[in-house]
């Protein structure tokens, strides 16, 4: 009986030591989507576009805001466009009327209803003192000013499609 054991000891201590020679493969990174207007990770392929896998094909946010929100931001130079996530950062601008701050927006469409709580837009603001940009806060009134513009254009796409339907 104590051969059969320390036979069986044997057998375990072998078939355990000769796991540990097995090493794992490593984990491979799905590789994610590139953004086309910015070169950045996420975002969707433009393979994607028109694909029957990719869910109901419309898209997350309202079309018109999102119309709107990019005609409105087009004065600033944009620095990142997420299309589905529904947000539109600009690079710093100066405005010709103010050469000494700077303002960069950050606008997020964040539903799909044509609504005044579906757009949110931030202004940030820097003034330049002694040759370098200091954060000043934000710009509360231009936020409203440039909200108010982007449903205003969005009506008037919406008021657009419907004449030439019923044209």
């Amino acid at each position: 009986m104590k051969n059969h054991f320390a036979l069986a000891l044997v057998a375990v201590s072998l078939s355990l030591t000769a796991c540990s020679g097995i090493s794992p493969a490593p984990v491979q990174k799905e590789e994610q989507p590139v953004s086309f207007f910015t070169g950045k990770p996420g975002g969707i392929k433009l393979s994607d576009f028109g694909s029957s896998d990719s869910g109901d094909g419309a898209m997350p946010v309202n079309a018109l805001l999102w119309r709107a929100a990019l005609e409105i931001a087009s004065f600033v130079p944009l620095d990142d466009v997420d299309t589905f996530g529904g947000t539109i950062v600009t690079e710093w601008y100066s405005l010709p009327d103010r050469p000494d701050e700077r303002i960069k927006l950050a606008i997020f469409v964040i539903g799909r209803e044509l609504r005044s709580d579906a757009i949110s837009v931030r202004v940030y603001l820097q003034k330049q003192s002694d040759g370098v940009w200091v954060q000043a806060g934000q710009d509360d009134d231009l936020k409203t000013q440039i909200e108010d513009l982007i449903l205003t254009r969005a009506r008037e796409i919406r008021a657009e499609a419907v004449t030439e339907t019923d044209s």
